[in-house]
């Protein structure tokens, strides 16, 4: 199939595809006159895979491990387990940050009067220097 229809099969976009198979990460074969990709049902299942790998946030880096597990049948669930629980502990880091976040902002919002003043401790706070 050519890169349009793996693009909307994999619900990737085409830009996307051109991309991990530039790098390597799904290897199409290419007609060497016209230079055109072509793509298998095994390069869309991987494509497939990719993106939703992609949704649970793994990095490329972390979709090529999984990936090469995925294909070997005599892995074991463990390493890919470890993958899931480090990308849950990075999860976990992510929305306390931003609930710390989300907590400043709303005490500045709350300390804020939002009247024809033009005084504005949302302002205030972001205007100030911070320490190195």
């Amino acid at each position: 199939m050519n890169i349009g229809k793996a693009s909307k099969l994999s619900g990737l976009t085409v830009k996307t595809v051109r991309y991990y198979s530039d790098i390597g990460i799904i290897k199409p074969l290419i007609d060497n006159n016209t230079g055109y990709r072509s793509f298998s049902e095994p390069d869309l299942a991987k494509l497939q895979f990719i993106a939703k790998a992609r949704k649970f946030d793994f990095s490329l880096d972390d979709c090529r491990d999984l990936l090469s597990l995925y294909e070997n049948t005599k892995r074991s669930s463990k390493e890919v387990k470890a993958l899931t629980l480090e990308k849950i502990i990075e999860i976990d880091t992510k929305l306390s940050e931003l609930n710390m976040l989300r907590e400043q902002l709303s005490t500045l919002a709350s300390a804020c009067k939002g009247d024809d003043r033009p005084d504005c401790p949302i302002l205030d706070a972001l205007s100030e220097k911070t320490d190195k």
